[in-house]
């Protein structure tokens, strides 16, 4: 599971989100899907959109790789604050220069 968060968050970076911001995207798009479990990429960007994740794009291979990480943490227990995003010991490309030590 660790490979699938690193991979996620390399995938997030990559479309603009800074690491000390993707645990508040990870809680929204949460959210999101909790609200409408069967809703599509286009409605997720909507939604992401009206949230003020104007910026962001989320392709179809990235959010799946966010719903995989939900189903095996558990959506349920995201719904109202996730926990330490990542709970894994990765750090980014320069984690000091970042604050997230």
């Amino acid at each position: 599971m660790e490979q699938v968060i690193r991979i996620l968050i390399k995938r997030l970076e990559e479309k603009g989100i800074e690491p000390t911001t993707i645990h508040g995207f990870m809680r929204d798009l949460a959210n999101t899907i909790l609200l409408s479990p069967h809703v599509n990429l286009l409605q997720v960007n909507e939604r992401l959109h009206l949230l003020g994740w104007d910026s962001v794009e989320m392709d179809y291979h990235t959010l799946q790789l966010a719903i995989t990480c939900f189903e095996v943490k558990g959506l349920k227990a995201l719904e109202n604050e996730l926990p330490r995003w990542p709970e894994i010991n990765f750090k980014p490309h320069d984690v000091s220069a970042n604050g997230l030590e």
